[in-house]
């Protein structure tokens, strides 16, 4: 038997192995009765290798983690030097530099109101701090009634319980709805249903209003609002004009409500800016970060919030004010260390300043699409492009959402050799940092194949 047959043989072996015992995320188990299970061997730069030898242009950053390449070198060399050293303490009246210094840069880079960071291990646990937070810090100032928050329509935040709770998108939230807390939801300002001719600022204001009536009627009960800056990911890759948070910013202040700013999907760099808040000239009262903060080497997240709502849990044990919330793996040395070397490379390679040139180069090749029978819109925020098809160009009617249209060009994308993983009706990009001109052609080419062969019926 030669090489390639026997990793043929492995392959398959793997994918076997793994139905047998493994429950995956976000997937309905039984469609891989007829969808082979891929099994990866290794990553380089922008692109995976399955046992077969076949290569995947990783188009998703693998659920929107990786920044620099699969098996980065400096981040590989970092964390290698880390294991000689500490691989995990208890954070609990212990600490280690990689936190001290991740933290203090975080600190650094961050609005200047954000001088204290809290750890995490994942998106959804950094939602739950900072829901759990704001709702404390109210407790501990003697207003037990601010203990509500308010969302925006379309919004994700996590799967936790409390991030389910403050996110409104039904495929993921309507079944559970009896285990989760009552949440006041605000239109969202998604520019994609604008009229025609209306500029995306204009929309985002007119759809402020609503926000701006919901804090007027209920800042008494409401301990924050959240909102994921600029661009609504798991919703559709929906995106909104920065005044929106602007006028957020200044509402929540004068209605004395907490603003919670989720830039979990959005921060280091994917929107244009290192956090996409620095767009609108905002600074949160909770700033939540994961994803890209170890550059999809290692789980890890942070919460950074501001010197007064710290100083509302610092009194005497006996007061019984203390933030009582902890993870195992809180703080762990080996994700600061990636997260410290991820910060290194955006530090010394100019990656936002080149990223503009990219994602420039990217919006063009995609805009092509714009003329396809079934394209309503294209759309783009920094490293984030979307394409939506639908059944009726002219009335925007979109296809049923039964009929699966995206997993069809899921399954011709791997067939092609890229790795896309559409949102419903729509298509996205948001590609490793490293991706060149070539691989951008490559991602657009097989995605306009797709969404004609997911349209042609």
């Amino acid at each position: 038997m030669n090489a390639i047959t026997e990793n043929q043989s492995y392959s398959a072996e793997l994918a076997r192995r793994d139905l047998g015992v493994v429950w995956h995320p976000c997937t309905q188990m039984k469609d891989h009765e007829t969808l082979p299970m891929i099994a990866i061997r290794r990553g380089s730069g922008a692109w995976l290798e399955d046992f077969d030898g076949k290569r995947y242009l990783d188009a998703v950053s693998s659920w929107w983690v990786n920044l620099f390449g699969h098996s980065n070198p400096r981040i590989n060399a970092a964390l290698a030097d880390q294991l000689g050293n500490l691989e995990h303490v208890i954070f609990a009246g212990f600490t280690h530099e990689p936190a001290i210094r991740l933290a203090e840069q975080l600190v650094a880079l961050t609005p200047a109101e954000l001088t204290r960071c809290f750890f995490a291990d994942n998106g959804s646990a950094a939602v739950e701090v900072a829901i759990k937070m704001s709702f404390h810090y109210w407790q501990n100032r003697g207003m037990p009634k601010k203990a509500r928050f308010l969302t925006l329509q379309n919004s994700y935040h996590g799967e936790t319980l409390g991030a389910l709770a403050v996110g409104n998108v039904e495929l993921y939230k309507t079944l559970y709805k009896p285990l989760l807390m009552d949440v006041l939801t605000a239109p969202s300002p998604d520019c994609y249903y604008r009229e025609a001719g209306e500029s995306w600022e204009s929309y985002s204001l007119r759809q402020f209003a609503h926000m701006e009536r919901l804090l007027a009627h209920h800042a008494w009960e409401l301990a924050a609002v959240i909102v994921e800056p600029l661009v609504q990911c798991a919703g559709g890759m929906r995106m909104y004009h920065p005044v929106y948070l602007s006028r957020l910013r200044d509402a929540c202040t004068r209605y004395g409500v907490h603003l919670i700013a989720d830039e979990i999907a959005v921060g280091f760099g994917r929107t244009g800016t290192m956090f996409a808040c620095e767009q609108a000239g905002i600074t949160p009262d909770f700033l939540c970060l994961s994803k890209g903060l170890t550059g999809g080497y290692l789980p890890l997240s942070a919460v950074l919030t501001t010197e007064n709502i710290y100083g509302a849990f610092y009194d005497e044990y006996t007061k019984l004010t203390a933030f009582l919330h902890s993870h195992s793996y809180t703080g762990n040395p080996l994700a600061c260390t990636a997260a410290l070397a991820t910060l290194d490379i955006f530090a010394t390679d100019h990656v936002i300043e080149r990223n503009r040139t990219k994602a420039a180069y990217l919006g063009r090749r995609a805009r092509e699409l714009e003329n396809h029978a079934h394209v309503a819109e294209v759309r783009q925020c920094g490293m984030i492009l979307a394409v939506e098809f639908v059944k009726n160009k002219a009335r925007r009617e979109p296809y049923p959402w039964a009929e699966r249209r995206g997993q069809r060009i899921y399954r011709n994308s791997l067939q092609k050799g890229v790795l896309l993983r559409p949102v419903g009706n729509v298509v996205y990009f948001m590609p490793p940092y490293v991706v060149d001109e070539a691989e951008m052609d490559l991602m657009v080419q097989v995605a306009a194949d797709g969404i004609e062969l997911a349209t042609c019926d």
